[in-house]
């Protein structure tokens, strides 16, 4: 049997190691498996899909100069039948694109505020802005002064509350 590039052949798993399973393809040729040829999913141990002893088969990745033979177990499965999604139209026929381009980002958020359920559509005028500010000032001031109660209590001393322990005279 003649061994080449993207053929898919059968083999005998000879042994298992940690990055990957050794398959014997007869003849006297052994390829590999890489851990991450094993299978289309995440593989954490090989044992949990090859046994030794096995017979697989595997497609030919790769016949290096020096004889050593890749595999791939999972490139050698049959593909799954993809769900097929329904095509819409890309143009009219003549090259030309149906409609506007869509813009294929994420649409961003209406305002770079943080959520305010209580938030009110604003009116103009000067008079709305000091409002706004007023309330904004309000805020602050009970956030600040919730921080400074919530860390008050949490300071502890270190013997009197002088830095170095020496007073000054």
């Amino acid at each position: 049997m003649q061994l080449e590039n993207g053929k898919i052949v059968e083999g005998k798993v000879t042994g298992i190691t940690k990055f990957g399973a050794f398959v014997d393809l007869g003849e006297g040729k052994t390829g590999m498996v890489h851990i991450s040829e094993v299978a289309p999913t995440f593989v954490k141990e090989i044992s949990d899909f090859l046994t030794q002893g096995q017979t697989v088969k595997v497609k030919i990745l790769n016949i290096a100069p020096d004889g050593k033979i890749s595999l791939s177990v999972k490139q050698a499965l049959d593909p799954a039948p993809q769900e097929k999604r329904p095509s819409r139209p890309r143009g009219d026929g003549q090259g030309r694109a149906a409609g506007p381009k869509r813009d294929s980002r994420p649409p961003r958020p209406a305002g770079n505020r943080e959520r305010d359920w209580n938030h009110t559509p604003r009116e103009s005028g000067s008079k709305d802005f000091e409002d706004m500010l007023s309330r904004f000032m309000a805020r602050s001031d009970e956030k600040i002064s919730d921080l400074k109660r919530n860390t008050d209590g949490k300071r502890g001393s270190f013997g009197g509350g002088r830095r170095g322990g020496k007073q000054q005279g």
